[in-house]
């Protein structure tokens, strides 16, 4: 199945994904326009985003224990309407104060929100965890692009319009999961309070959590600071950071996933660190010509993608705990980047000078490639053993390959395939040798077009010899898992699990 090849449900959680990371940009637009408004200093301002972050953060820490308890359904219908509820009591409100705390209890409806609808995309989307991630990266993507875009539209009607939008998009959201979402069981084991924290005992987790944190405080001191020096409408506004957003989405998609494949987790994220570096040096140098400024939050977008999407994953397959847990555990830390960078921004901005901001964000993205580059070991696993998939030339070879490729995908594992050339009788369809390669090699296609590595071989040979020859290559490359159309010899003598597709 294709990565657009989904259930209506993930589809329903994926658009509501969209609308939650809306409200990360949704602000940025009409940021100078609630300064002026409200007689606020940057920093005052500024902590739209740190409250939305701090309590985002440190709400992660509970979004397992409520649902293992209310289920996943529950869950992210209440954390949605608590959006609905807080960012129209943000378009009401008349103070920076009181939006300030409404949108703290935003950043508890998203936290109860996001943490559950990665867990939900996850175990539901075709494709495995790869597929799952891109998805999940390129609904961030959209949301944070279309973000910035809607706020600079409805900023410059009024800036109680970003809010109340919002409200109106959840409101949608909250409809199609409450349509689409059917009831799923909730988890075997309730998961305890203590449970993230004691995760990041792990020291991968802890790794992976501090390069998180560092990287985000050089991303949202540019995207809460910059609208300041920047000095445009909210509709300009709107424009630049929609490009930022657009190209954040594209390079999740699509430039992630290859240049991993091609260099490697470090490797990739060492280049973009530095990427990002030099990117916010250069504003700070050109803090003063809003032109270069608005080249560079484009640019970065770019960088800022792949970032995300290479990071998310890796975090998914380091810690050996429960994939909820560990996303808690993790956004937890790298979200504490998210709320003081703003702040900060906007103090340094007043204390120092307005390029202060910039190279402050630089040097934390440095100390995030300092320990990538300390801790590379945990971001480089042991490959997985692979998976080897037995076929001959009847049709069910399509559905058992499909089979070992989402299981290749969850465990990010290779696949090999014998493809079973009988010689002792007349084979399906009269197969012959050059047939049974060009079987071989659409099995093979199979495999790559759902990103899975793959290699194989045609076996020909009796079926004695079929199943011992099988048998001997499952132990020569140590296969974890043996997947099979039919139950027979090769299920009841392998030494490994053998997965029997029906077809």
């Amino acid at each position: 199945m294709r990565p657009t090849e989904q259930p209506k449900a993930v589809w329903a959680v994926a658009f509501a994904c969209v609308v939650a990371f809306m409200g990360i940009g949704l602000v940025d637009p009409i940021l100078p326009a609630l300064a002026a408004d409200l007689d606020a200093t940057p920093s005052q301002v500024s902590l739209l985003f740190t409250s939305y972050f701090a309590i985002t953060g440190l709400s992660m820490l509970v979004t397992g224990f409520v649902s293992s308890r209310i289920g996943p359904r529950k869950t992210l219908l209440g954390g949605l309407l608590l959006v609905i509820v807080f960012s129209a009591l943000a378009g009401a409100s008349g103070t920076i104060p009181e939006i300030v705390g409404f949108r703290a209890g935003w950043g508890l409806g998203n936290a109860l929100f996001i943490a559950t609808a990665l867990a939900v995309i996850v175990g539901s989307a075709s494709g495995g965890l790869s597929g799952a991630i891109i998805l999940y990266e390129a609904a961030l993507g959209l949301g944070i692009a279309s973000g910035p875009l809607l706020g600079g539209f409805l900023g410059g009607i009024s800036w109680r319009g970003p809010f109340f939008g919002t409200a109106a998009l959840m409101a949608i959201a909250f409809v199609a999961i409450l349509v689409l979402l059917q009831e799923t069981p909730r988890p075997a084991r309730k998961v305890g309070l203590t449970e993230p924290l004691r995760a990041l005992r792990h020291r991968g987790l802890l790794i992976a959590g501090l390069v998180a944190l560092f990287y985000n405080f050089g991303f949202f001191t540019l995207l809460a600071y910059t609208p300041f020096p920047l000095d445009m409408g909210a509709h300009a506004l709107g424009l630049v950071f929609f490009g930022w957003g657009l190209l954040l989405a594209l390079t999740s998609v699509f430039a992630a996933p290859r240049l991993k494949r091609r260099f490697g987790v470090v490797h990739t994220l060492g280049a973009m660190f530095g990427a990002l570096a030099a990117i916010l040096a250069v504003m700070g140098f050109g803090v003063e010509t809003p032109a270069l400024l608005a080249i560079a939050v484009i640019a970065a977008g770019a960088v800022l993608g792949v970032v995300n999407a290479v990071l998310t994953e890796a975090v998914m397959g380091i810690a050996p705990v429960d994939r909820p847990i560990a996303s808690s555990a993790y956004s937890f830390v790298r979200f504490a980047g998210g709320a003081v960078a703003p702040w900060l921004a906007g103090k340094l901005a007043e204390w120092v000078a307005p390029d202060t901001p910039f190279f402050v964000g630089a040097a934390a993205v440095a100390v995030a490639l300092g320990v990538l580059v300390a801790g590379r070991r945990v971001f480089a696993p042991a490959p997985s053993a692979p998976v080897l998939v037995a076929v001959d030339g009847s049709p069910r070879g399509v559905a058992v390959t499909a089979a070992a490729a989402k299981l290749a995908a969850d465990r990010g594992a290779a696949v090999e395939v014998v493809h079973v050339h009988r010689t002792d009788v007349l084979a399906v369809d009269g197969e012959t040798r050059e047939r049974a390669a060009a079987s071989l090699a659409r099995r093979l296609e199979q495999l790559r077009a759902a990103g899975v590595p793959a290699g194989g071989h045609v076996l020909h040979a009796d079926a004695d010899a079929a199943v011992s020859a099988i048998l001997r290559r499952v132990e020569e490359i140590g296969a974890q898992t043996v997947v099979v159309g039919r139950r027979g010899r090769i299920a009841a003598h392998a030494t490994v699990p053998v997965l029997v597709v029906p077809t």
